[in-house]
Formats: C-alpha cells, structure tokens, sequence
C-alpha cells in the first residue's frame, strides 16, 4: 500500500495545499512536500541517513504534537525502518 497523504521523500503529512511541494509547472505536488521538493526537484540533495537525522531535529515537536515520548535512540531506530518504504528511498526509484 502506498504511503498517502505523507511526503514521500520525509514522512511530514500533506494535510493543506500550502504543505505541497509544486512541480515544474507551478502544480501542486501531490507526493512531496514544500520542503523537500520544488519547482520539480528536490530541494537537498540528501541521503538517506541525513534524512533521518535531519527528521530527529524535529523529535521535541515531534512528541509534544503527538503526545508522544520517543527517545532519540528509538526514533532513529523507527526512522530507519519507516523512511526506506517513502518512495524516494525506495530500491530501484
């Protein structure tokens, strides 16, 4: 199943068209979002595991958003087993 209404390259969810990255033509992207893609390409050119750590900046908001308490560990740990299945990092793409 495809991972819908989440950014394919770092998981953010695509709730609002403001969220949406765009594509060559100005278009509102429906697989990315504003910070990872515009205007048809990525906006970093990234690793996989730059993304996970770029994702732990965000922990703090992260828990506090979602009533959570994950530990740095045990969200990279999450991070590196949910990230692979997001299309960007998907073998083969």
């Amino acid at each position: 199943m495809e991972n819908a209404n989440i950014c394919q390259s770092c998981g953010m969810p695509l709730n609002t068209q403001e969220e949406k990255g765009t594509g060559k033509d100005g278009s509102a992207s429906e697989e990315y979002c504003v910070h990872c893609y515009k205007d048809g390409e990525f906006t970093q050119d990234i690793s996989l595991e730059e993304m996970t750590e770029l994702n732990l900046q965000y922990l703090e908001e992260w828990n506090k958003e979602n009533d959570q308490e994950y530990r740095v560990e045990d969200a990279r740990a999450e991070l590196n087993r949910f990230l692979p299945t997001l299309k960007r990092w998907r073998k083969g793409n």
